[in-house]
Protein backbone atom coordinates (compact mmCIF):
# COMPACT_ATOMS: atom_id res chain seq x y z
CA UNK A 1 0.00 0.00 0.00
CA UNK A 2 2.77 2.80 0.51
CA UNK A 3 4.47 1.27 -2.33
CA UNK A 4 1.19 2.32 -4.20
CA UNK A 5 0.82 5.95 -2.70
CA UNK A 6 4.48 6.75 -3.13
CA UNK A 7 4.07 5.78 -7.35
CA UNK A 8 0.61 7.75 -7.22
CA UNK A 9 2.14 10.69 -5.09
CA UNK A 10 5.60 10.47 -7.70
CA UNK A 11 3.23 10.50 -10.57
CA UNK A 12 1.50 13.64 -9.65
CA UNK A 13 5.05 15.44 -8.81
CA UNK A 14 5.56 14.68 -12.44
CA UNK A 15 3.00 15.97 -13.77
CA UNK A 16 2.93 18.98 -12.30
CA UNK A 17 6.35 19.74 -12.95
CA UNK A 18 5.30 19.14 -16.76
CA UNK A 19 2.92 22.12 -16.55
CA UNK A 20 6.31 24.26 -16.17
CA UNK A 21 8.64 23.11 -18.27
CA UNK A 22 8.77 26.12 -20.45
CA UNK A 23 11.35 28.72 -19.31
CA UNK A 24 10.61 31.41 -21.50
CA UNK A 25 13.31 34.59 -22.14
CA UNK A 26 15.02 35.10 -18.79
CA UNK A 27 14.42 38.76 -17.18
CA UNK A 28 15.02 41.72 -19.35
CA UNK A 29 15.92 39.47 -22.32
CA UNK A 30 18.60 37.23 -20.58
CA UNK A 31 20.04 34.33 -22.09
CA UNK A 32 17.23 31.28 -22.40
CA UNK A 33 17.58 28.30 -20.84
CA UNK A 34 17.98 25.02 -23.40
CA UNK A 35 15.08 23.38 -22.48
CA UNK A 36 11.52 21.82 -24.35
CA UNK A 37 8.37 23.55 -23.97
CA UNK A 38 4.91 22.83 -23.94
CA UNK A 39 3.16 25.75 -25.45
CA UNK A 40 2.14 26.80 -28.41
CA UNK A 41 3.27 30.73 -28.74
CA UNK A 42 1.55 32.95 -31.26
CA UNK A 43 4.54 35.83 -32.86
CA UNK A 44 3.38 38.69 -34.59
CA UNK A 45 5.72 40.66 -37.03
CA UNK A 46 4.93 44.27 -37.62
CA UNK A 47 6.50 44.96 -41.13
CA UNK A 48 5.99 47.48 -44.00
CA UNK A 49 3.39 47.01 -46.38
CA UNK A 50 4.27 46.30 -49.95
CA UNK A 51 8.10 46.01 -49.28
CA UNK A 52 9.25 42.55 -49.93
CA UNK A 53 12.13 41.59 -47.62
CA UNK A 54 9.53 42.95 -44.77
CA UNK A 55 7.54 40.22 -45.33
CA UNK A 56 9.88 37.64 -46.24
CA UNK A 57 10.76 36.85 -42.76
CA UNK A 58 7.24 35.87 -41.97
CA UNK A 59 7.36 33.26 -45.11
CA UNK A 60 10.25 31.85 -43.89
CA UNK A 61 8.80 31.72 -40.42
CA UNK A 62 7.38 27.80 -41.06
CA UNK A 63 11.21 26.93 -41.67
CA UNK A 64 12.03 28.42 -38.14
CA UNK A 65 8.71 26.46 -36.99
CA UNK A 66 9.93 23.19 -37.94
CA UNK A 67 13.71 24.37 -36.31
CA UNK A 68 11.97 25.35 -32.69
CA UNK A 69 10.10 22.01 -32.51
CA UNK A 70 13.14 19.89 -33.22
CA UNK A 71 15.21 21.97 -31.14
CA UNK A 72 13.36 23.43 -28.13
CA UNK A 73 10.38 21.66 -28.49
CA UNK A 74 8.32 24.09 -28.79
CA UNK A 75 5.39 25.19 -31.57
CA UNK A 76 5.30 28.80 -32.73
CA UNK A 77 3.19 30.78 -35.50
CA UNK A 78 3.86 33.82 -37.25
CA UNK A 79 1.31 36.60 -38.19
CA UNK A 80 2.29 39.24 -39.80
CA UNK A 81 1.22 43.15 -39.39
CA UNK A 82 2.30 46.34 -41.93
CA UNK A 83 1.47 49.58 -42.63
CA UNK A 84 3.08 51.74 -45.09
CA UNK A 85 6.48 53.33 -44.81
CA UNK A 86 4.74 56.60 -43.80
CA UNK A 87 2.57 55.49 -41.15
CA UNK A 88 4.10 52.16 -40.02
CA UNK A 89 5.63 54.30 -37.08
CA UNK A 90 2.54 55.69 -36.05
CA UNK A 91 1.58 52.33 -35.35
CA UNK A 92 4.14 51.02 -34.02
CA UNK A 93 4.60 53.59 -30.91
CA UNK A 94 0.65 53.98 -30.54
CA UNK A 95 0.76 50.02 -29.52
CA UNK A 96 4.23 50.28 -27.48
CA UNK A 97 3.05 53.39 -25.69
CA UNK A 98 0.52 51.22 -24.46
CA UNK A 99 2.90 48.81 -23.14
CA UNK A 100 1.79 45.96 -25.58
CA UNK A 101 2.40 43.20 -26.78
CA UNK A 102 0.57 43.35 -29.84
CA UNK A 103 3.52 43.73 -32.46
CA UNK A 104 6.32 41.14 -30.62
CA UNK A 105 8.78 41.91 -33.46
CA UNK A 106 8.92 44.91 -35.42
CA UNK A 107 10.57 45.65 -38.76
CA UNK A 108 11.55 49.66 -37.61
CA UNK A 109 13.34 52.04 -40.08
CA UNK A 110 16.59 52.86 -38.95
CA UNK A 111 16.02 56.62 -37.84
CA UNK A 112 13.14 55.46 -35.70
CA UNK A 113 15.79 53.68 -33.41
CA UNK A 114 16.05 56.36 -31.11
CA UNK A 115 12.37 56.89 -30.98
CA UNK A 116 11.83 53.59 -29.63
CA UNK A 117 14.88 53.30 -27.41
CA UNK A 118 14.42 56.71 -25.48
CA UNK A 119 10.84 55.71 -23.89
CA UNK A 120 12.16 52.06 -22.81
CA UNK A 121 9.66 50.78 -25.50
CA UNK A 122 11.81 48.03 -26.99
CA UNK A 123 15.17 45.74 -25.70
CA UNK A 124 18.78 46.57 -25.32
CA UNK A 125 20.36 44.44 -28.17
CA UNK A 126 23.67 44.85 -26.32
CA UNK A 127 22.24 43.19 -23.09
CA UNK A 128 20.80 40.14 -25.65
CA UNK A 129 24.19 39.69 -27.01
CA UNK A 130 26.26 39.49 -23.82
CA UNK A 131 24.06 36.55 -22.76
CA UNK A 132 23.38 35.41 -26.67
CA UNK A 133 26.86 35.19 -28.34
CA UNK A 134 25.49 33.21 -31.44
CA UNK A 135 24.06 37.32 -31.86
CA UNK A 136 27.44 39.07 -32.26
CA UNK A 137 27.69 38.59 -35.70
CA UNK A 138 30.75 39.83 -37.69
CA UNK A 139 28.55 42.27 -40.02
CA UNK A 140 30.06 42.96 -43.51
CA UNK A 141 31.15 47.00 -42.76
CA UNK A 142 31.31 49.10 -40.47
CA UNK A 143 28.29 50.73 -41.94
CA UNK A 144 25.60 47.90 -41.08
CA UNK A 145 26.13 47.98 -37.10
CA UNK A 146 26.10 52.14 -37.66
CA UNK A 147 23.52 52.27 -39.92
CA UNK A 148 20.66 49.47 -38.01
CA UNK A 149 22.17 48.90 -34.56
CA UNK A 150 23.94 51.92 -32.54
CA UNK A 151 21.70 54.93 -30.83
CA UNK A 152 22.98 57.55 -29.76
CA UNK A 153 25.22 57.86 -32.74
CA UNK A 154 29.31 56.96 -32.15
CA UNK A 155 28.20 55.16 -28.81
CA UNK A 156 28.45 51.10 -28.34
CA UNK A 157 24.92 51.13 -27.30
CA UNK A 158 22.61 49.21 -29.93
CA UNK A 159 18.95 48.45 -30.09
CA UNK A 160 18.31 46.91 -33.40
CA UNK A 161 19.45 43.92 -35.43
CA UNK A 162 19.67 44.13 -39.19
CA UNK A 163 16.41 42.46 -41.38
CA UNK A 164 17.86 43.28 -44.45
CA UNK A 165 20.71 45.65 -45.95
CA UNK A 166 19.98 48.11 -48.49
CA UNK A 167 21.41 50.47 -51.06
CA UNK A 168 20.89 52.32 -54.32
CA UNK A 169 22.00 51.16 -57.26
CA UNK A 170 21.21 51.68 -60.85
CA UNK A 171 19.04 49.53 -62.64
CA UNK A 172 19.93 49.84 -66.52
CA UNK A 173 17.95 48.39 -69.83
CA UNK A 174 20.78 46.49 -71.18
CA UNK A 175 19.17 45.92 -74.38
CA UNK A 176 18.89 49.24 -74.90
CA UNK A 177 22.21 50.09 -74.34
CA UNK A 178 24.37 47.31 -76.41
CA UNK A 179 21.36 48.12 -79.09
CA UNK A 180 24.44 48.36 -81.76
CA UNK A 181 22.45 51.66 -83.69
CA UNK A 182 22.36 53.24 -80.06
CA UNK A 183 26.13 52.72 -79.64
CA UNK A 184 27.24 54.45 -82.52
CA UNK A 185 24.85 57.25 -82.66
CA UNK A 186 25.66 58.04 -78.94
CA UNK A 187 29.19 57.67 -79.58
CA UNK A 188 28.74 59.80 -82.93
CA UNK A 189 27.20 62.28 -80.41
CA UNK A 190 28.94 62.56 -77.51
CA UNK A 191 32.50 60.98 -78.37
CA UNK A 192 32.57 58.37 -75.53
CA UNK A 193 31.70 54.89 -75.66
CA UNK A 194 27.98 54.09 -73.56
CA UNK A 195 29.04 52.10 -70.46
CA UNK A 196 28.38 48.23 -71.11
CA UNK A 197 29.63 46.69 -68.06
CA UNK A 198 29.67 46.42 -64.33
CA UNK A 199 33.34 48.35 -64.72
CA UNK A 200 32.30 50.97 -67.50
CA UNK A 201 30.15 52.04 -65.34
CA UNK A 202 32.18 52.51 -62.14
CA UNK A 203 34.24 55.02 -64.60
CA UNK A 204 30.88 57.08 -65.18
CA UNK A 205 30.68 60.16 -63.52
CA UNK A 206 27.06 62.33 -62.94
CA UNK A 207 28.59 64.41 -65.63
CA UNK A 208 28.68 61.82 -68.30
CA UNK A 209 25.34 60.44 -66.63
CA UNK A 210 23.66 63.41 -67.86
CA UNK A 211 24.60 63.07 -71.08
CA UNK A 212 23.71 59.32 -71.29
CA UNK A 213 20.11 60.75 -69.66
CA UNK A 214 19.87 63.15 -72.46
CA UNK A 215 20.87 60.50 -75.13
CA UNK A 216 17.74 58.39 -73.90
CA UNK A 217 15.07 60.85 -73.11
CA UNK A 218 12.37 60.63 -75.96
CA UNK A 219 9.31 61.92 -74.98
CA UNK A 220 7.67 61.41 -78.38
CA UNK A 221 8.15 57.85 -77.93
CA UNK A 222 7.57 57.93 -74.00
CA UNK A 223 10.86 57.23 -73.36
CA UNK A 224 12.66 58.98 -70.77
CA UNK A 225 16.81 58.61 -69.32
CA UNK A 226 16.36 57.84 -65.96
CA UNK A 227 14.29 58.69 -62.91
CA UNK A 228 14.65 59.33 -58.91
CA UNK A 229 12.28 59.58 -56.55
CA UNK A 230 11.00 63.37 -55.64
CA UNK A 231 7.57 62.67 -53.86
CA UNK A 232 6.58 64.56 -50.51
CA UNK A 233 5.38 61.01 -48.66
CA UNK A 234 8.12 60.30 -45.76
CA UNK A 235 11.66 60.13 -46.75
CA UNK A 236 11.02 60.14 -50.57
CA UNK A 237 12.72 63.19 -51.63
CA UNK A 238 14.63 63.33 -48.98
CA UNK A 239 16.72 59.91 -49.50
CA UNK A 240 17.39 61.00 -53.25
CA UNK A 241 18.54 64.31 -52.83
CA UNK A 242 21.49 63.25 -49.92
CA UNK A 243 23.54 61.44 -52.57
CA UNK A 244 24.14 64.43 -54.27
CA UNK A 245 25.25 66.87 -51.37
CA UNK A 246 27.17 63.54 -49.36
CA UNK A 247 28.97 62.71 -52.67
CA UNK A 248 29.52 66.92 -53.62
CA UNK A 249 31.22 66.85 -49.99
CA UNK A 250 28.30 68.33 -48.07
CA UNK A 251 27.15 68.01 -44.24
CA UNK A 252 23.81 67.85 -43.04
CA UNK A 253 25.11 68.25 -39.34
CA UNK A 254 27.19 67.68 -36.05
CA UNK A 255 25.59 64.71 -34.21
CA UNK A 256 27.15 65.35 -31.37
CA UNK A 257 26.18 68.86 -30.88
CA UNK A 258 23.36 68.46 -32.65
CA UNK A 259 23.98 71.75 -34.79
CA UNK A 260 22.40 71.87 -37.62
CA UNK A 261 22.62 75.70 -38.82
CA UNK A 262 25.64 76.71 -40.58
CA UNK A 263 26.07 73.14 -41.66
CA UNK A 264 23.25 71.90 -43.28
CA UNK A 265 22.91 75.74 -45.20
CA UNK A 266 25.86 75.13 -47.24
CA UNK A 267 26.86 76.76 -50.40
CA UNK A 268 27.95 72.75 -51.18
CA UNK A 269 24.24 71.73 -50.74
CA UNK A 270 22.67 74.41 -52.59
CA UNK A 271 24.40 73.36 -55.41
CA UNK A 272 23.37 69.96 -55.13
CA UNK A 273 19.79 71.44 -54.96
CA UNK A 274 20.07 72.73 -57.91
CA UNK A 275 21.58 69.92 -59.21
CA UNK A 276 19.24 67.33 -58.60
CA UNK A 277 16.08 69.31 -59.90
CA UNK A 278 18.14 69.53 -62.94
CA UNK A 279 17.88 65.73 -63.87
CA UNK A 280 14.37 66.44 -63.91
CA UNK A 281 14.60 66.94 -67.46
CA UNK A 282 15.30 63.45 -68.03
CA UNK A 283 12.24 61.41 -66.49
CA UNK A 284 8.84 60.87 -67.28
CA UNK A 285 6.27 63.83 -66.91
CA UNK A 286 4.99 64.02 -62.96
CA UNK A 287 8.16 62.57 -61.64
CA UNK A 288 8.17 65.35 -59.14
CA UNK A 289 5.57 63.36 -57.61
CA UNK A 290 7.28 60.06 -57.78
CA UNK A 291 7.61 57.64 -54.77
CA UNK A 292 8.83 53.61 -55.06
CA UNK A 293 6.01 52.48 -56.61
CA UNK A 294 5.49 54.79 -59.30
CA UNK A 295 9.26 54.68 -59.90
CA UNK A 296 8.79 51.30 -60.32
CA UNK A 297 6.08 50.89 -62.42
CA UNK A 298 7.96 53.33 -65.05
CA UNK A 299 10.84 51.04 -65.32
CA UNK A 300 8.76 47.49 -65.91
CA UNK A 301 6.74 49.08 -68.02
CA UNK A 302 9.29 50.53 -70.49
CA UNK A 303 9.35 54.03 -69.67
CA UNK A 304 12.91 53.79 -68.39
CA UNK A 305 16.71 53.52 -69.63
CA UNK A 306 17.96 54.11 -66.45
CA UNK A 307 16.53 53.93 -62.83
CA UNK A 308 17.69 55.18 -59.43
CA UNK A 309 16.26 52.48 -57.17
CA UNK A 310 16.72 50.19 -53.96
CA UNK A 311 18.83 47.25 -54.28
CA UNK A 312 15.63 45.87 -51.88
CA UNK A 313 13.28 46.15 -54.82
CA UNK A 314 15.37 43.65 -57.36
CA UNK A 315 13.00 41.39 -57.35
CA UNK A 316 9.66 44.00 -58.46
CA UNK A 317 11.86 45.84 -61.09
CA UNK A 318 13.45 42.68 -62.58
CA UNK A 319 10.50 40.71 -64.04
CA UNK A 320 10.07 38.36 -66.13
CA UNK A 321 9.30 40.12 -68.75
CA UNK A 322 13.11 41.82 -68.05
CA UNK A 323 14.97 39.14 -67.14
CA UNK A 324 18.27 39.14 -68.89
CA UNK A 325 17.79 42.29 -69.87
CA UNK A 326 18.60 44.10 -67.22
CA UNK A 327 22.06 45.27 -65.67
CA UNK A 328 22.51 46.42 -62.54
CA UNK A 329 25.13 48.39 -61.32
CA UNK A 330 26.57 51.62 -59.07
CA UNK A 331 25.07 54.66 -59.31
CA UNK A 332 27.45 57.67 -60.48
CA UNK A 333 29.92 59.48 -59.11
CA UNK A 334 30.36 63.13 -58.36
CA UNK A 335 33.69 65.07 -59.41
CA UNK A 336 34.41 67.54 -56.85
CA UNK A 337 36.41 70.98 -56.79
CA UNK A 338 39.39 69.02 -55.86
CA UNK A 339 39.42 66.23 -59.09
CA UNK A 340 38.47 63.70 -56.85
CA UNK A 341 35.22 61.67 -57.73
CA UNK A 342 32.86 60.16 -54.77
CA UNK A 343 29.74 58.10 -55.06
CA UNK A 344 28.09 58.48 -51.43
CA UNK A 345 24.62 57.72 -51.67
CA UNK A 346 21.92 57.13 -48.94
CA UNK A 347 21.49 53.63 -47.32
CA UNK A 348 18.17 51.94 -46.95
CA UNK A 349 17.23 48.90 -44.93
CA UNK A 350 15.68 48.54 -41.57
CA UNK A 351 16.75 46.71 -38.83
CA UNK A 352 14.89 44.21 -36.45
CA UNK A 353 14.14 45.63 -33.09
CA UNK A 354 12.29 43.60 -30.08
CA UNK A 355 9.23 44.84 -27.91
CA UNK A 356 10.18 45.61 -24.41
CA UNK A 357 6.80 44.40 -23.39
CA UNK A 358 6.94 41.21 -24.44
CA UNK A 359 5.72 38.59 -22.00
CA UNK A 360 9.02 35.67 -20.99
CA UNK A 361 7.16 33.19 -23.87
CA UNK A 362 7.50 35.39 -26.61
CA UNK A 363 10.50 37.08 -25.77
CA UNK A 364 12.25 33.92 -25.52
CA UNK A 365 10.67 33.28 -28.89
CA UNK A 366 12.14 36.45 -30.16
CA UNK A 367 15.56 35.94 -29.22
CA UNK A 368 15.22 32.38 -30.91
CA UNK A 369 14.00 33.38 -33.72
CA UNK A 370 16.90 36.30 -34.07
CA UNK A 371 19.75 33.31 -33.64
CA UNK A 372 18.06 31.16 -36.65
CA UNK A 373 17.37 34.09 -38.22
CA UNK A 374 21.22 34.96 -38.53
CA UNK A 375 22.50 31.07 -38.92
CA UNK A 376 23.93 30.69 -42.36
CA UNK A 377 21.58 28.46 -44.06
CA UNK A 378 19.32 30.86 -42.94
CA UNK A 379 20.83 33.86 -44.75
CA UNK A 380 21.35 32.13 -47.88
CA UNK A 381 17.96 31.17 -48.34
CA UNK A 382 16.83 34.86 -47.47
CA UNK A 383 19.17 35.64 -50.52
CA UNK A 384 18.34 33.22 -52.35
CA UNK A 385 14.51 34.72 -51.99
CA UNK A 386 15.72 38.17 -52.64
CA UNK A 387 16.52 39.63 -49.56
CA UNK A 388 19.76 41.41 -48.58
CA UNK A 389 22.09 39.86 -46.06
CA UNK A 390 24.89 42.41 -44.07
CA UNK A 391 26.84 39.59 -41.88
CA UNK A 392 30.50 38.77 -43.63
CA UNK A 393 30.14 35.29 -44.19
CA UNK A 394 27.11 35.23 -46.52
CA UNK A 395 28.44 38.12 -48.52
CA UNK A 396 31.67 37.14 -48.88
CA UNK A 397 30.63 33.18 -49.78
CA UNK A 398 31.38 32.46 -53.08
CA UNK A 399 29.28 32.93 -55.17
CA UNK A 400 27.23 35.26 -53.91
CA UNK A 401 27.40 37.60 -56.06
CA UNK A 402 25.73 35.58 -58.61
CA UNK A 403 22.74 34.93 -57.12
CA UNK A 404 21.00 37.84 -57.85
CA UNK A 405 21.63 40.17 -60.59
CA UNK A 406 21.70 43.08 -58.03
CA UNK A 407 24.15 41.53 -55.51
CA UNK A 408 27.12 42.76 -57.16
CA UNK A 409 26.00 46.51 -57.01
CA UNK A 410 24.64 45.77 -53.69
CA UNK A 411 27.92 44.59 -52.02
CA UNK A 412 29.72 47.09 -54.08
CA UNK A 413 28.11 50.13 -52.11
CA UNK A 414 27.55 48.94 -48.82
CA UNK A 415 30.87 50.33 -47.65
CA UNK A 416 31.07 53.29 -45.20
CA UNK A 417 33.02 55.22 -48.00
CA UNK A 418 30.17 54.80 -49.90
CA UNK A 419 26.49 54.30 -48.31
CA UNK A 420 25.63 56.50 -45.64
CA UNK A 421 22.54 56.82 -43.03
CA UNK A 422 21.45 59.78 -41.41
CA UNK A 423 19.77 61.39 -37.94
CA UNK A 424 18.80 58.15 -35.37
CA UNK A 425 17.27 61.32 -33.33
CA UNK A 426 13.84 61.13 -31.18
CA UNK A 427 12.76 63.87 -32.97
CA UNK A 428 13.27 62.17 -36.59
CA UNK A 429 9.76 62.88 -37.66
CA UNK A 430 9.69 66.40 -36.76
CA UNK A 431 13.17 66.97 -38.57
CA UNK A 432 12.15 65.42 -41.32
CA UNK A 433 8.84 66.78 -41.80
CA UNK A 434 10.52 70.23 -42.25
CA UNK A 435 13.06 69.08 -44.77
CA UNK A 436 10.69 67.09 -47.13
CA UNK A 437 8.32 70.14 -46.99
CA UNK A 438 11.21 72.48 -47.96
CA UNK A 439 12.91 70.48 -50.60
CA UNK A 440 9.91 69.63 -52.42
CA UNK A 441 8.91 72.81 -52.52
CA UNK A 442 12.00 73.93 -54.51
CA UNK A 443 12.25 70.98 -56.62
CA UNK A 444 8.73 71.92 -57.85
CA UNK A 445 9.33 75.15 -58.24
CA UNK A 446 6.82 76.40 -55.54
CA UNK A 447 10.24 78.38 -54.19
CA UNK A 448 12.98 79.31 -56.35
CA UNK A 449 15.99 79.95 -54.03
CA UNK A 450 18.10 76.71 -52.74
CA UNK A 451 20.00 78.44 -50.60
CA UNK A 452 17.02 80.49 -48.54
CA UNK A 453 15.16 77.12 -48.70
CA UNK A 454 18.52 75.17 -46.64
CA UNK A 455 18.51 77.99 -44.53
CA UNK A 456 14.55 77.49 -43.56
CA UNK A 457 15.15 74.04 -43.22
CA UNK A 458 18.39 74.76 -40.86
CA UNK A 459 16.24 77.03 -38.17
CA UNK A 460 13.63 74.85 -38.69
CA UNK A 461 15.59 71.50 -37.58
CA UNK A 462 18.00 73.33 -35.14
CA UNK A 463 14.54 74.54 -33.17
CA UNK A 464 12.88 71.26 -32.83
CA UNK A 465 16.12 70.22 -31.24
CA UNK A 466 16.68 72.75 -29.17
CA UNK A 467 12.94 72.79 -27.63
CA UNK A 468 13.29 69.15 -27.06
CA UNK A 469 15.91 69.89 -25.14
CA UNK A 470 18.05 67.79 -27.69
CA UNK A 471 20.82 70.28 -28.37
CA UNK A 472 21.96 73.30 -26.37
CA UNK A 473 22.69 75.16 -29.25
CA UNK A 474 19.53 77.90 -30.21
CA UNK A 475 18.49 78.79 -33.90
CA UNK A 476 20.24 82.20 -34.49
CA UNK A 477 18.52 84.66 -33.91
CA UNK A 478 18.27 85.66 -38.09
CA UNK A 479 15.65 82.12 -38.43
CA UNK A 480 12.73 84.76 -37.08
CA UNK A 481 12.77 86.71 -40.23
CA UNK A 482 13.77 83.28 -42.54
CA UNK A 483 10.49 82.65 -44.64
CA UNK A 484 10.63 79.49 -47.72
CA UNK A 485 10.88 81.94 -51.05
Amino acid sequence: MKKLKFILVLFLVLIFSATFVFAGGSKEGAKPAEKKVTKQIKMTILGIGGWPPSKLGVDMSPMFAKYAKEKYGYDATFSFQEAPFSALFQKAASSLATRSQEYNIIISDSQWLGAFAEPGWIVKISDIIKENPELNIEWFDPVVKNSYMVYPDGTDQLWGMPEEGDVIVLYVRKDLFSDPKEMKAFKSKYGFDLPQTFEDWEKITMTDFEKIAEFFTRPDKDLYGTCMEYSKEYDFMTMFLYPFMFSLGGEIWDPQQRKIWGILNSDINAKAMVWNKKMLRYQPPGAINYGISEENDAFTQGKLATAFMWAAMGPAMITDKLKGKVIVVPPPAFKRQDGSTHRIYSIGGQPWVINKFNDKDHMRVAIDFLKWWYKPETQLEFAKRGGNPTDKATLTSPGFENIQPWFRAYKYMLHTYRARDFWHEPKYSEMLAAQQAGWTAYASGEVSNPKNTLDWIACQQQKILYEAGRSKIAPPDVCKNIKLK
